[in-house]
């Protein structure tokens, strides 16, 4: 697959919820360079961002090699629709009530 990479705008952030990306600065032509380190991946092919403002990132890796990491927060609960939140009040209630299905048993489906 072969599709264009979109640099120019925010055509992929859902206009509705408009939380769950920070929000995307148009480019300009005077970005400067704020930190220019080197760093080694460990054994489990891990790095570790210095100064990072943010916990989450997506990531795009690019065919030439590059790695571009957005920042990402979570969804703020008020943004939530009141029957999700309901829902999610509900079920958490119960689940600390010990209201909850049977365990089920999945013996059957194991490869023996």
């Amino acid at each position: 697959m072969n599709a264009p990479l979109d640099i120019g705008g925010i055509s992929h952030h859902v206009a509705v919820m408009s939380t769950i990306a920070m929000p995307r600065q148009k480019p300009h032509s005077n970005i400067q360079v704020v930190a220019d380190y080197d760093v080694a991946a460990d054994a489990k092919k891990r790095i570790s961002l210095r100064n990072a403002t943010t916990k989450y990132f997506h990531v795009k890796a690019l065919s030439n090699g590059c790695f571009l990491l957005e920042p990402r927060v979570l969804v703020a609960p008020d943004t939530l629709p009141s029957r999700t939140r309901k829902m999610l009040e509900q079920s958490v209630a119960n689940l600390k009530r010990g209201v909850a299905a049977p365990p089920i048993d999945l013996t059957p489906f194991l490869k023996g």
